[in-house]
Parts: structure tokens; sequence; C-alpha cells
């Protein structure tokens, strides 16, 4: 391993942490933004939020390095990921525990000005992120484990505004999983022929020939389960428009991914960062338009 100096070093660790890359910033953080303005009727506390956006980069942030971690050995057989720091061997795996440990506490502290049930709630969140990694190795569909992880804030959320977790977190979590199924299939569909070479197991694969129709379905799921959500929380015409926004950016993923070409299947999975911001949009012109109680 070559002697790096500080900047050269501090510039490692941020692509470990994919700070350079934050679409997976953006795909947890709408989720979470989404549960925190329902949960606080429109209007959650500001601090509340900051708390949750933090927690996200660094969760998010100690996530990616648990997965190089993870995925050291597999890496630099992959084309998109020869590169990354823990492959190329120019960050340690001493170097990378010590950095997640040091986010996964961060994130941690983060919390305990926060109610005991969000604190609470905390650990589990915190195993659901480190664990992930590690299911590529015996789930069909890890992309299912994926979005519990990363739809962990939702809970959360209702937790730190409302004291509880009410039936509606639990379906939005539930929406949360199968659009992570989606926009991770079609991630999957980039290192489909890598993964087959090295055996890692990924919705792609598990899915087969029908993978196409499965992403375009569990979109339609997510959509099924988010509308429900809005619904029973008052949401009206502005809520219902952000939806079918979201249904059309969804029904042009199709279009992209339906020839199974990596760039456009890699297109499709980054564009899913305005399915996130379009249904949030929605939500919030929801909330400040509706009529005072």
């Amino acid at each position: 391993m070559s002697t790096l100096s500080l900047p050269q070093r501090l510039d490692e660790y941020k692509k470990l942490m994919r700070l350079d890359k934050p679409i997976g910033i953006l795909l947890l953080l709408w989720p979470t933004l989404w549960a925190l303005w329902v949960a606080g009727a429109g209007r959650p506390a500001l601090g509340v939020v900051m708390i949750f956006v933090v927690g996200t980069v660094l969760m998010r942030s100690a996530g990616c390095v648990i997965n190089d971690y993870a995925d050291k050995d597999f890496d630099g057989h992959v084309e998109r990921t020869r590169n990354r720091p823990l492959a190329a061997q120019r960050v340690s795996t001493r170097e990378a525990l010590l950095l997640a440990a040091g986010l996964a506490l961060l994130s941690f502290l983060l919390v305990l000005p926060l109610n005991g049930l969000t604190v609470a709630l905390s650990v589990p969140a915190v195993f659901l992120a480190g664990s992930y990694p590690f299911t590529k190795r015996f789930l069909a569909i890890p992309q299912a484990y994926l979005g519990i992880a990363f739809g962990f804030g939702i809970p959360m959320a209702f937790a730190a505004l409302q004291g509880e977790v009410p039936l509606e977190a639990w379906v939005m979590l539930l929406a949360n999983v199968f659009w992570a199924v989606a926009y991770d299939t079609e991630y999957a569909m980039v290192d489909r022929p890598d993964d087959l070479k090295i055996g890692i197991k990924t919705s792609a694969i598990t899915f087969g020939r029908f993978d196409v129709a499965a992403v375009m379905a569990c979109y339609g799921l997510t959509l099924l389960l988010l509308g429900w959500v809005g619904l029973a929380t008052g949401g009206g015409m502005f809520f219902l428009t952000g939806l079918a926004v979201a249904a059309g950016i969804m029904a042009y993923h199709y279009t992209l991914i339906r020839g199974r070409e990596r760039p456009k299947c890699f297109k499709a999975f980054l564009h899913n960062n305005w399915v996130g911001a379009v249904i949030f949009a929605g939500w919030v012109v929801d909330y400040l338009l509706r009529p005072a109680a």
C-alpha cells in the first residue's frame, strides 16, 4: 500500500464514503423527508429535520464503508468497482472499520437529544445498515433488505415527532422496500454479467428475464402504498399530482431499461432521485395549501 499525504488520504476516505456520489444520500433522504412531513403534519420541527438530514448523510457514509469492506474481495473483479479505495488497496481494512465505527457513533450521538423510542429504534437502524452488504451472499433479493435499511428513518421520524409509530409509518416503509427493489434492480442490471461470474446474489439475477416486469410491478406497488398513506393522512390534489408525475417518470424508466443496456439502466437508477423529489414536493405543497383547521 502506497504512502499517501493527508489530503490524498482524506480524498480516499471521501471516495470510500461515496461523498463524491450523492445519489445514495438522496435515495435515503427522500423517504425520511416524506415521513418527517407526514408525521409533522407539514410543519416538522426544524431541529428534528436537521438531525435526520445529518444522520442520513452519516449513516449512508458508514454503510458505504461497510459495503466496500464486505465486497473488498469481489470489487476488484467488477468493472465498475475495481478502482474503489479498498479494492485497489489504497485504504487498509483497519482504516475502513475505524471510519465506519466513527461515523456510526456520530450518528448515534446525534439522536440522543430525541425521545427514548427514537433512540431505541436507532439500534436496529445501525444493525440494518451494517449487515445489508453481507446479505448479498445468501438472500435471493437483498434489495428488499436494503429497502428496510434505507427506509428505517421512516419509523424513526414518526417516533421523533409523534412519540409512536402508527400504521401509516409501516406502510410507508413497505412502499420504500418496493421502491428500493425497483431502483436497485436497475442498478444490479448494470453489474449482472460480473455478479454472475463472482457468485453474488442480486434481484436482477433472481428475476432473470422478468427483471423489467418486476421493476415496473414494484414501482406500481410503491405508488399504491404511498397513495394509501397520503389519502389516510388527508392528502389531496397536490399530493396526488406528485404521485402522478412520479408515475410518469417511472414510465420513462421503462423506456430506458427495456433494452437492458448497461448505460441506460444506470441512468434509470440515477433518475430515481426525481421520483423521490416529486413525491416530496407534492406532499409539501399539499400541506402548505390545506385549509386551516
